[in-house]
């Protein structure tokens, strides 16, 4: 019996993604070069970072299927991106990759067969162990909800209410302007 299932994860994935791009609209394309100290990621290159995650995700586990992650090179695999953390992309094309390269992804994660998901895929090298591919796609997932905590802090910063917080102020204001009345 499976707990988690593919088309849980997408669906999952989907409310993680919008919520992505939910920020990604609230900073305005002045500010996504706004790195909180010196040596962070700015906005842009910590969207485009977490864009990059889904090439990885098909790379891997779909075009060359692999069982082991020895000897792969994560640096050069990712400077050939077009969402490399260093590229110039606009907002609006920071955007479009987000939303077609997310649904994409969760449209693959529903079609992928539970056997290839189960498979383990082993890290190689001096790290003993692996994880499943279903492991690895979820990572996915945690991975991005890391780093747009990362990007709801910077919108702090900057002196965005992020949307979360005003959704959640919002029938608050509308049940104390309801009792003035």
């Amino acid at each position: 019996m499976s707990l988690y299932t593919q088309k849980q994860l997408a669906d999952s994935m989907r409310v993680v993604r919008k919520n992505t791009i939910a920020i990604a609209e609230d900073i305005p394309e002045v500010q996504y070069d706004y790195r909180p100290v010196p040596d962070s990621r700015s906005v842009r290159e910590t969207l485009l970072h977490m864009a990059s995650m889904t090439f990885f995700d098909f790379h891997i586990h779909e075009e060359q299927r692999r069982a082991s992650m020895e000897g792969f090179d994560f640096r050069e695999f990712f400077a050939g991106l077009p969402t490399n953390e260093k590229r110039g992309l606009s907002k609006d094309e920071i955007l479009a990759v987000l939303r077609d390269e997310g649904e994409r992804w969760c449209d693959w994660i529903e079609k992928l067969p539970e056997e290839r998901s189960a498979e383990m895929i082993t890290r190689g090298g001096a790290t003993p162990g692996g994880k499943t591919r279903f492991e690895m796609l979820i990572g996915t997932k945690e991975h991005e909800m890391h780093h747009r905590a990362q990007l709801m802090v910077m919108e702090r910063l900057l002196g965005i209410v992020p949307h979360l917080t005003r959704n959640r102020q919002r029938p608050a204001a509308e049940s104390a302007q309801k009792s003035n009345v």
